[in-house]
């Protein structure tokens, strides 16, 4: 079935999940997760796509994002971009076995591409006061925790948790003051 969530609001603050298709994990190696952060970078720059909050997990990114662009339409090419790179990555790293399931997993209508890396929608949810910002933050920087994989959300290098407790990051978070 389609997704039919779809960002109305513009300048709106957002909760957005990106899920790769059938929860595969494909974000295990460093290649992978310096694309992605490399990405977040284009868009900021490109897009003018702010990130307040984000986890890159092994299968799925959650970030809190706003963007004075069409939000759904940034999105849409960074997913779009992604996806191209990581076939490219996988072919370079012989992961023909995550390859192989991107083909099988492919949706029926997804004529352009004979992959399909990603679910379709981002899943948004418009964020409207702090103590739901909040609350999506705590959740964001507690899905490694929740998965068992380190003790505290500061722990896990790919998260905003660690630029809030001011650690070593691999990419700086906007302020939400500006």
């Amino acid at each position: 079935m389609r997704s039919r969530y779809k960002i109305m609001e513009e300048s709106g603050v957002f909760f957005v999940t990106l899920c790769l298709i059938k929860k595969i994990p494909i974000f295990t190696n460093q290649s992978y997760l310096e694309l992605i952060i490399s990405s977040f970078n284009y868009c900021r720059k490109h897009y003018d796509l702010k990130f307040y909050y984000y986890v890159i997990m092994d299968n799925h990114i959650h970030m809190i994002c706003r963007s004075e662009r069409d939000l759904s339409r940034v999105l849409k090419h960074l997913k779009s971009y992604l996806a191209h790179e990581i076939i490219t990555l996988l072919k370079f790293d012989s992961r023909d076995w995550i390859e192989y399931l991107l083909k099988h997993y492919k949706m029926k209508h997804k004529i352009d591409s004979e992959h399909q890396v990603w679910e379709e929608g981002s899943y948004p949810n418009q964020i409207l006061d702090y103590k739901t910002l909040n609350q999506k933050a705590d959740y964001i920087h507690n899905n490694p925790v929740r998965r068992g994989l380190v003790a505290e959300p500061k722990d896990w290098y790919y998260s905003s948790a660690r630029n809030v407790n001011g650690l070593t990051n691999p990419f700086q978070i906007d302020s939400l003051e500006e």
